[in-house]
């Protein structure tokens, strides 16, 4: 019934173009996603009163499962929102988008949507400020076992590891897809994943996952160590085949048996948000419509180009559309 079902953090973005000296000012660390509370985050929206913001419905699983749907893909989506209205924007905003979603059968209780401060520099890097809210409150309980067994993939992100709930949901969604057949994927998500919560990931992958995306800096994080051969062979130990993103430098991906150089498109790149995201959702697509390996990496490498070029994570059905 579906391509890939999706868990993860169900969050609103609110994307600021800022620059470097604004970031340092605010105490920002740059180029990395950093949690944060409800308190900081609105003491950061006071001080950015006046700049531009964009929101949109947004989340790492939720940008990779929207590319998919809209690349003619059938997703599922399982998260957690509030009875809020900024949670009511995001179920409708998945609605839209054409997935399937606990939302439409779990009441959504009391409490405070999650959201992302995305800030963009002039040299397109993306720093993210995110408070959770019930969004870390992500358990087993939103998982529809019914559903996932009746996946192709199943896709969890690295953000999940930050809470204790958020864990076990990617634990016990992982274990239940190996039980039924499902195939396992997992994408370690941002850099600070894999420095400050290393053992957790470590705990999630667990056995292995039949497929793991991971950016150059978040591979050698893991592995511990600054040579891009000595993390492609530890990614193999634990993933049967990867797709590693090199930024400008396009990617590799490992079928389980060869690795393959996918060639970047050259593009002027002004917001990488969401480029990782949109990579994943259009390499499972690929994976789960006949592609190779190879033809699906070119397809998520067209993609993910096409994403960095404009503001925002997502691009719109047409795009998607053009890349086929």
């Amino acid at each position: 019934m579906y391509d890939v079902y999706g868990i993860g953090n169900a969050l609103v973005d609110m994307e600021y173009e800022v620059t470097p000296e604004q970031l340092a000012a605010l105490k920002i660390e740059k180029g990395v996603m950093t949690l944060v509370d409800e308190l900081r985050q609105s003491e950061i929206v006071v001080h950015l009163q006046g700049v531009e913001c964009k929101k949109a419905s947004g989340g790492s699983a939720a940008n990779t499962l929207v590319t998919l749907s809209q690349l003619g893909g059938k997703g599922y989506y399982a998260c957690k929102v509030a009875s809020d209205p900024t949670g009511g924007f995001f179920l409708s905003d998945l609605l839209e988008c054409g997935l399937d979603t606990n939302l439409q059968h779990q009441p959504r209780t009391e409490g405070v949507t999650g959201k992302c401060l995305v800030f963009v520099t002039p040299d397109a890097d993306r720093t993210m400020n995110t408070f959770l809210g019930i969004s870390a409150d992500i358990s087993p309980a939103e998982i529809d076992s019914t559903s996932l067994a009746q996946a192709q993939y199943l896709y969890t992100e690295g953000y999940l590891v930050t809470s204790p709930t958020g864990k076990d949901a990617a634990i016990t969604g992982l274990n239940f897809a190996r039980d039924a057949g499902v195939k396992t994927s997992f994408s370690l998500s941002d850099p600070n994943m894999a420095k400050f919560f290393r053992d957790g990931l470590l705990e999630i992958i667990g056995p292995g996952v039949d497929l793991l995306f991971a950016n150059e800096a978040e591979a050698m994080t893991l592995a511990g160590v600054e040579d891009r051969e000595e993390a492609i062979a530890y990614l193999k130990t634990l993933a049967r085949t990867f797709a590693l993103t090199l930024g400008p430098a396009g990617s590799l991906v490992f079928d389980g048996e060869q690795l393959h150089e996918i060639e970047p498109m050259p593009v002027k790149a002004i917001d990488t948000v969401g480029a990782g995201d949109t990579y994943a959702g259009a390499f499972l697509y690929g994976i789960t419509h006949g592609m190779s390996y190879p033809e699906a990496g070119r397809l998520a490498s067209r993609a993910a180009a096409q994403v960095v070029t404009q503001y925002g994570p997502r691009l719109t059905p047409e795009a998607l559309a053009a890349l086929h």
